[in-house]
């Protein structure tokens, strides 16, 4: 974690990395305010992206890292770590075990010589933010896995850094604790303050977190561009993998989630609020397809479209129609296909039930 001081108000973040090992060959820029999710299978170099932006890794050769006018890193420049005005988080919260938790949130300002009051001002305001302020005398020891994030949080964000980067920051927790931190980050990131940028491998970090994606593959840049874009046209598998899960993006009534043209029930993932813009998750395996409409009356889902595309997928089948403005896919056996005798442009139900569809 950087003690470099606040620059909230900085320009972007080019980088030009150029590490021969491990291998890594981009030239990419990130707006400010913006939140990025570095997608690409084990290896890519997601990670030796971030430790570059981040000081911990020289890259050599022609890297070259700059905010706004100012360099980071060049041929003849390098700025050290701790002077970056760089906050990292990842899957291990890393507190320092020796101190309490409030300490820990006021290592980074006193390290940046603030005076005692701004730092306690800044302490009681991530504590706060984060939820654990009835934690502040404890020691790591004594927290859970999600507490303990949550302390990282407020340690990296009291140092007010200029760039954030998060490096799978919710991969060791429980789904329901992940939930949590990831919509307490999201409220956090919502300022757009900052610049952030996140490795991930889960499609719901980058739906709800990032604005845009960026696919790293064997070192280079494979496509880039908003995150909506970059799920409906998938540059490469890992992508396509990544995005197979059913996505309805909509308004949470209170009870159901209202998108456009659909309407979808499900089960909170996280706490969210009637009137916020939420999420529907859910996978092509938990959809059933019908030729009529299904007698079971445990679907509270039941979707009426045409079908525009059957796309093998290994030993099964993907069959794809668009329900409003979404396109919603679902995934039978070969012999399923045959029985339901269907092909591209008959009438079909996908019914999907609520217990299979989580919203965050």
């Amino acid at each position: 974690m950087s003690a470099g001081t606040c620059a909230a108000g900085v320009g972007g973040l080019h980088v030009r990395a150029d590490s021969r090992v491990p291998y890594l060959d981009v030239d990419q820029r990130f707006p400010l305010g913006s939140t990025t999710a570095l997608l690409g299978p084990n290896g890519a170099g997601k990670s030796t992206l971030l430790r570059i932006i981040a000081g911990l890794h020289d890259g050599g050769g022609d890297t070259h890292v700059t905010v706004a006018d100012e360099v980071l890193r060049d041929s003849k420049h390098r700025v050290p770590a701790h002077r970056r005005g760089v906050a990292m988080l990842s899957q291990e919260a890393r507190l320092f075990p020796h101190l309490s938790v409030r300490a820990n949130v006021a290592f980074a300002p006193s390290a940046q010589h603030l005076s005692a009051a701004v730092v306690a001002e800044r302490v009681e305001k991530w504590l706060e933010v984060t939820e654990v302020t009835d934690l502040a005398d404890r020691k790591p020891a004594q927290l859970s896995g999600g507490q303990a994030q949550r302390v990282a949080i407020a340690r990296a964000l009291a140092a007010e850094p200029r760039i954030l980067l998060l490096d799978e920051p919710f991969r060791a927790l429980d789904v329901d604790v992940a939930g949590r931190v990831r919509a307490l980050l999201r409220d956090v990131l919502s300022d757009h303050s900052r610049i952030t940028v996140m490795v991930t491998h889960d499609v719901v970090d980058v739906v709800t977190l990032a604005d845009r994606a960026m696919v790293i593959a064997a070192g280079r840049l494979a496509g880039e561009g908003p995150v909506g874009e970059m799920l409906a046209n998938p540059v490469n598998d890992f992508v396509a993998r990544l995005a197979g899960l059913n996505l309805v993006s909509g308004e949470w009534d209170g009870t159901t989630l209202v998108g456009s043209g659909v309407t979808v029930s499900g089960s909170l993932a996280e706490p969210v609020r009637q009137g916020q813009r939420a999420t529907a998750v859910f996978a092509p395996d938990a959809v059933a397809v019908f030729t009529s409409p299904p007698a079971d009356t445990s679907f509270r889902n039941v979707f009426t479209t045409i079908v525009d595309q059957v796309v093998p997928h290994g030993d099964r089948v993907i069959i794809r129609g668009r329900v409003g403005d979404v396109t919603i896919g679902a995934e039978v056996t070969g012999s399923a296909l045959l029985d339901l005798g269907l092909t591209v442009g008959d009438r079909v139900h996908f019914a999907v039930k609520a217990t299979a569809v989580r919203v965050y």
